[in-house]
């Protein structure tokens, strides 16, 4: 099954009328992107859906690998940590960076940030490195 990309990813796509539509850029170390959450991807009241909270942790570390790397990067266990109820129309800040890699699998973590500071969800994820 090859794996391209049709720029139609609900994470990072442009294309994608409905998607998050997530750049991300490196900072050190670290991939950042900077996102304000419309109503759309509300769950409860002014709280974002769990799901959209895990889609853009996934995402970051997924695009950190992928650009490092120049692989396509399958997730392959990920593990979320809700700390706290992550806002809506408010900028948020997806960090992901690089915790170790063995052979074809690279361990990442992420997390969100308010403007605060506060970190709202973490998550730690195994990505396997795929040939296209």
């Amino acid at each position: 099954m090859p794996y391209g990309g049709d720029d139609y990813c609900f994470g990072c796509g442009t294309k994608n009328p409905i998607g998050l539509h997530l750049h991300f850029e490196q900072d050190g170390e670290n991939f950042v992107a900077k996102k304000t959450l419309a109503r759309e991807y509300e769950g409860y009241d002014n709280v974002a859906h769990g799901g959209i909270v895990m889609t853009m942790l996934d995402e970051a570390m997924a695009d950190y690998v992928q650009t490092v790397y120049h692989e396509v990067a399958m997730t392959g266990r990920l593990e979320i940590r809700y700390r706290h109820p992550t806002p809506i129309e408010q900028e948020l800040t997806i960090s992901a960076w690089r915790e170790s890699q063995r052979r074809n699998i690279v361990t990442m973590r992420a997390a969100i940030q308010t403007a605060d500071g506060a970190v709202t969800a973490e998550a730690t994820a195994k990505f396997a490195l795929v040939a296209r």
